[in-house]
């Protein structure tokens, strides 16, 4: 059979969700891996990176098992769950790599005032986000330290390009996963009744 018959889209798509069960499980031990080494102390952010983890390894699963059964119902839903993912992943991604100075700066300042800022102050050797100057810090340096908003910035800065990048490399992947899956539903399977239904 020639690449793009029922074999190649059902090996493809097998390949892919395969993919994307690899993927989530490394974004689970990741979690994991930071929370028992102490390199993440907010148990949002992990409980976060775990539920993304969790209902990537679904989604996958699904698409996984929709390929090998070539389930119409399964692949159906596949489909569609997969491209609202693909929006939802394209529109965070574009925003993460569209943010200038200004609009990072002020995000930067609306999660500081909602955020217990001990943690980022010992991280970061700062106090305050616009000045040090009569903060209550609890580092040893509150006499001598700089602001933390120049040290956040030029961090978030690097990780919101790193975030934007990926994102948009793997909605690129969703979209090509939603076509093969549209594609392989409406193929008939060779060593099918000839006379059967898709």
């Amino acid at each position: 059979m020639v690449c793009g018959g029922f074999t190649c889209s059902k090996n493809s798509l097998c390949a892919l969700n395969l993919l994307y069960i690899m993927v989530s499980l490394l974004l689970i031990g990741i979690a994991a891996w930071g929370i028992g080494f102490g390199l993440i102390s907010s148990f949002r952010v992990v409980g976060v990176a775990v539920a993304v983890g969790i209902f990537l390894f679904l989604i996958a699963l699904v698409g996984l098992i929709g390929a090998i059964k070539h389930h119409q119902v399964l692949l159906f839903f596949y489909m569609i769950i997969l491209f609202l993912v693909f929006i939802v992943q394209f529109s965070v991604s574009c925003a993460c790599l569209a943010l200038n100075k200004d609009q990072q700066h002020h995000l930067l300042e609306v999660g500081w005032n909602h955020t217990s800022s001990a943690d980022i102050e010992r991280t970061f050797n700062c106090c305050g986000f616009h000045t040090s100057q009569n903060q209550s810090c609890e580092d040893a340096c509150a006499q001598s330290c700089k602001p933390c908003a120049p040290l956040i910035e030029e961090h978030a800065g690097e990780v919101l390009r790193f975030v934007g990048g990926i994102g948009f490399f793997f909605s690129f992947t969703e979209i090509l996963g939603v076509w093969l899956t549209y594609r392989y539903r409406n193929q008939k399977d060779p060593r099918a009744n000839p006379s059967a239904f898709l």
